[in-house]
């Protein structure tokens, strides 16, 4: 039995404080891009690669650091990932050059890599079965919490300090988040066995980066470019020899053993969709705001705050819900929630104006509380804590590549139809180039030139290419329900938790 430890809520409080630099980082840099490009002289390549070097080592990684976590203990781990993760955030900070911030991200992805399947690991050695729900959820709200966070802090600190302010803004959260994990995330004991799967680390490494890669080049260059298709087959091919390899190895990276049990893939595919979703609500919502409505930074970080509120809410009454009547229909409601919400944003239209968009990104937001936290608590509910390192880091691999690869779909559709639809015919080739390149640069270029007309048409298309983005992304949310309906158990969650295991917690 896993004896219960009495300061594991202060205990989550110190993580979810870790997980809120995560969330800032995935937005705050966002908010300094056309800063970077004039005080660093970067070019669109190199600002491409300052987000690509954290996601490509955070994919390469998250294997690995849930089999370490498992193999030596988690807590030494988190400490190194949080000293990690602040050292390069300072070293973001004080760059001095494109290739230098570039290192520098690369080395936040590796903290982060870390970071987030071990603190998730943790919740099945610290919380007992009737508690892990409410922990998931809050740790799930952790994640997203810091999202909206970033541009408000990015857009405050910009307009008061030079670009480094923005990376600054992680060291201390990281300091109390090492201090909080010193003295409050007790100490447990790894399985310490085996030989370490070298050869597993370098085939799912290489594969995860490739396909990743693969991916962040479709939303960059188009599907038409032969490094697309070069690189996703390259992962494919390395991640099914890795499979096949797993199979052959005493102390295999990962078990796949538990893609036999149906609450752990059902609850890592769904929760997967629904972040593909929610991804692609990411992907365009800043644009609206900025290029139709005119926000700048701060303004964008507050506008997303209905539908983290939303997720608040319904996370909550979901955590309820699921232990009265059961996972499958609080998860099949959610979805429908989720799709209705992105069906309802599809019909947005330039003139609306922020009131019009309040109602369904607050009712995404509800149908996401009701999906994310319930699929990764029954996923977490199949896992021992002796490989909850590594079941944490599969479900976060899986997550992850989807996003990346909700972000290049989507970003093609959205695109596609911006494209087509811009009026460029009377414009100077690279003028027009321009005005096809995004809608903030048509509004900016309508600007310069007078061009009222200009600028009206950008924003007609892309709220048509948000439209067509949203549908796409409102099809997966009914795709889920039917998938949730048929697949998900109906008994209540307390059929779903996890089950017990025979480490034991060291307090300290």
């Amino acid at each position: 039995m896993t004896q219960l430890y009495p300061r594991r809520w202060w205990a989550l409080g110190a993580l979810a404080v870790s997980l809120l630099t995560v969330g800032l980082d995935l937005t705050v840099l966002n908010v300094a891009v056309p800063t970077l490009a004039v005080d660093l002289g970067a070019t669109t390549t190199q600002l491409q690669w300052f987000g690509n070097a954290y996601t490509l080592a955070l994919a390469a990684l998250l294997l690995p650091a849930g089999l370490l976590g498992d193999r030596f203990g988690p807590k030494k781990l988190l400490l190194g990932a949080l000293a990690v993760f602040g050292l390069a955030s300072l070293w973001c900070a004080y760059a001095g050059s494109p290739g230098e911030l570039i290192a520098a991200r690369a080395g936040l992805g590796v903290g982060a890599a870390f970071l987030i399947p071990l603190s998730l690991s943790l919740l099945n050695v610290l919380f007992p079965p009737e508690e892990r729900a409410k922990a998931l959820t809050t740790w799930v709200m952790a994640t997203f919490v810091g999202i909206p966070l970033g541009p408000l802090l990015g857009g405050w600190l910009l307009d008061r300090f030079a670009w480094g302010s923005v990376f600054l803004i992680n060291v201390p959260l990281t300091a109390v988040g090492v201090l909080a994990v010193l003295f409050l995330v007790p100490l447990t004991r790894g399985s310490g066995r085996g030989a370490i799967d070298f050869t597993g680390i370098a085939l799912s490494a290489a594969g995860l980066v490739a396909v990743t890669y693969g991916f962040v080049n479709a939303g960059e260059h188009g599907w038409a470019d032969p490094v697309t298709y070069g690189l996703i087959a390259l992962g494919v091919a390395l991640l099914g020899v890795f499979c096949w390899a797993q199979t052959r190895v005493a102390a295999p990276l990962t078990d796949l053993a538990l893609f036999r049990e149906p609450r752990f893939v059902w609850g890592a595919v769904l929760a997967t969709m629904a972040s593909f979703a929610l991804m692609g609500l990411l992907f365009v919502l800043p644009q609206l705001f900025q290029a139709v409505q005119g926000a700048d930074a701060l303004q964008t970080g507050v506008r997303l705050l209905p539908l983290i509120g939303g997720m608040l809410v319904s996370a909550k009454i979901a955590e309820r819900l699921v232990a009265a009547i059961g996972v499958r229909v609080v998860v099949t409601g959610g979805f429908v929630l989720l799709a209705a919400g992105l069906a309802w944003g599809a019909t947005t239209t330039p003139s609306d104006g922020y009131g019009g968009t309040i109602g369904w990104e607050a009712v995404i937001g509800l149908g996401t509380g009701c999906t994310l936290p319930p699929l990764m608590a029954m996923a977490m509910g199949a896992l021992t804590e002796g490989r909850s390192g590594a079941g944490s880091a599969l479900i976060q691999v899986l997550r992850q590549v989807g996003g990346t690869i909700g972000v290049a779909v989507l970003g093609t559709v959205l695109n596609g139809v911006y494209r087509d639809g811009v009026a460029t015919a009377n414009l100077p080739g690279p003028v027009a180039d321009a005005v096809r390149g995004s809608a903030s640069a048509a509004v900016a270029v309508a600007g310069k030139l007078h061009l009222p007309a200009l600028a009206d048409s950008a924003r007609t298309a892309f709220t048509d290419g948000m439209a067509a983005t949203l549908l796409v992304c409102a099809g997966l949310g009914v795709a889920g329900a039917l998938l949730a309906l048929l697949f998900l158990p109906g008994r209540p969650a307390g059929g779903t938790q996890p089950r017990e295991s025979a480490h034991d917690v060291v307090a300290i």
